[in-house]
C-alpha cells in the first residue's frame, strides 16, 4: 500500500488528531471534556501512516511524488 498524504496533509492531521484526542481526555479543561474528541485517532492515525482509505475511492492524492 503505498502512500497518498502529502507532507503538510500528514502534519496537519496529526495536530488536529492530537488536539481531539486532548479534548476527548480532557486535557483543556474538564469543560472542554467531551466522547467527540476520540474522532480524532481516525486522522492521527492516517496522518502517522500516510494512508487514507477515502482519498483511495475518491482517487486523491497529496504526495508530490505519484
Amino acid at each position: 500500500m503505498a502512500i497518498n498524504e502529502g507532507g503538510l496533509d500528514r502534519a496537519v492531521r496529526i495536530i488536529a488528531g492530537l488536539l481531539l484526542v486532548g479534548v476527548a481526555l480532557g486535557l483543556y479543561g474538564p469543560e472542554y471534556q467531551s466522547i467527540w474528541g476520540w474522532i480524532g485517532i481516525v486522522p492521527l492515525i492516517t496522518g502517522i501512516f500516510g494512508r487514507c482509505p477515502a482519498y483511495s475511492l475518491l482517487g486523491i492524492n497529496t504526495c508530490s511524488k505519484p
